[in-house]
């Protein structure tokens, strides 16, 4: 996986698989798009990170913030193992849009980690939206609650470096396997996003709508198969293949059905898939 930085920046460069973007037919009016720029990323100490909200989030509700399962600051979360409810006093530099930080943002407890199935680490903060909102004048990303489309445009937006990726999805991975972690219907990049140590946890942003569809967190770096930093393809027939320079995303279409009113986790909802502790 794209690990925390310290480590990457010897062992993670994440690269990406070569795709030609598509061109609009003639006469077609253009798409709109979202504003998408670094207001509302943060940076952690090795890692990228949002904060977010769900489609039926309100303001008063305690803020969320994002990222991956192995930038969890207690170490990766064991094939298999779900955390919930952990107390935690990481902080966050909150970004505008420019890319500037203008807060520090607190979390007191994890609400959700893991790296089974997919590889997310959700915390959450001692503000509200609206008390962000109020003092800076930034608004979270909203996490799309239905599967991302292959071909759609998306940029990954990392906070840590304050730098964008533009490029489009190029595919669906039944599962992705990496060293004795795997991974369902990971999302797969094309080659524009050549994503670097230190983008783990960056949101993926669909540009016509501004939505998270998924969190950055991988890509197969030498060429190996299966093992750590090199993550494998494997289909539903069980055949595997690998492909240097590859990077991937795990989607984030499951989360919102996993949580209540006020933010508060559910895994027992009737519509939540992800793993259990």
């Amino acid at each position: 996986m794209n690990k925390p930085l310290l480590a990457a920046l010897s062992s993670l460069a994440i690269a990406g698989l070569g795709a030609t973007p598509a061109v609009a037919a003639p006469h077609t009016a253009a798409k709109p798009k979202a504003t998408v720029d670094f207001a509302g990323t943060v940076a952690l100490s090795n890692c990228s990170g949002s904060v977010i909200r769900f489609p039926n989030s309100a303001d008063s509700d305690p803020a969320l913030v994002l990222t991956n399962g192995h930038c969890l600051e207690t170490g990766f979360p064991d094939p298999g193992q779900v955390i919930t409810g952990q107390s935690s006093s990481r902080t966050f530099g909150l970004l505008n849009s420019s890319g500037s930080k203008v807060a520090t943002l607190r979390a007191n407890q994890v609400v959700y980690s893991t790296m089974t199935d997919t590889d997310v680490t959700i915390y959450r903060l001692t503000t509200t939206y609206a008390q962000i909102k109020s003092a800076y004048g930034i608004s979270p990303l909203t996490v799309q609650d239905t599967h991302p489309t292959a071909g759609t445009a998306i940029k990954v937006v990392s906070g840590y470096w304050k730098r964008t990726y533009s490029c489009n999805v190029d595919g669906f991975v039944y599962r992705l396997k990496e060293g004795d972690w795997t991974w369902k219907d990971s999302l797969r990049y094309t080659s524009a996003c050549n994503t670097i140590g230190g983008t783990s946890g960056s949101p993926v942003i669909d540009t016509s709508t501004g939505k998270v569809v998924a969190v950055n967190n991988t890509g197969n770096e030498d060429g190996e198969t299966c093992t750590v930093n090199n993550p494998c393809e494997v289909d539903e027939n069980g055949n595997v293949t690998i492909h240097q320079g590859i990077n991937y995303a795990e989607e984030t279409y499951q989360i919102p059905a996993c949580f209540t009113t006020g933010n508060k986790l559910n895994l027992a909802a009737a519509d939540c898939v992800l793993p259990k502790p």
